[in-house]
């Protein structure tokens, strides 16, 4: 464990002053806004986030996915079986490597995005931020992330 070269004061330790706890409460927050705009669709959050990949990269192998997502196979698998058998993806091994497994979305599952297209608004009206604001948040928690996972390698 890496050890800070100076001390901190004592309102380091203070709960609201923890970056983690911001991020964690932060993240069950928006997990509570998404279940009711996504029960319509009869989606889960999850769900959402692998057909998000889907509608930018349709075929996506199931490795692919899990790096996008940052979800083992262990986790990923049972979400794709059930995915399946609602109808909105197929899982096929590929023909050059067998090893790999492609998803595809079905009609269903492509249709599913026109449906769809309303969920960011209402995130953006829940939030109460500017798109631009919003654009920004997500820029700098993503570079947070990025930074964060390369400091654990």
């Amino acid at each position: 464990m890496p050890r800070a070269t100076h001390p901190l004061p004592d309102t380091a330790l203070l709960l609201d002053h923890q970056l983690c706890f911001a991020l964690y409460s932060a993240s069950l927050a928006m997990t509570k806004l998404y279940k009711p705009v996504l029960a319509p669709l009869g989606l889960t959050y999850p769900q959402y986030l692998v057909l998000l990949c889907l509608w930018e990269s349709d075929g996506a192998t199931v490795s692919l996915l899990g790096e996008r997502l940052q979800l083992d196979s262990g986790t990923l698998t049972p979400l794709l079986k059930r995915m399946e058998a609602s109808g909105w993806v197929r899982r096929e091994r590929s023909a050059e490597d067998e090893r790999r497994v492609l998803v595809w979305l079905t009609p269903a599952g492509q249709q599913l995005k026109q449906q769809a297209r309303s969920v960011p608004a209402c995130v953006l009206e829940a939030s109460e931020c500017s798109v631009q604001d919003l654009h920004s948040l997500n820029r700098q928690i993503r570079q947070l992330r990025d930074r964060v996972v390369a400091h654990t390698r």
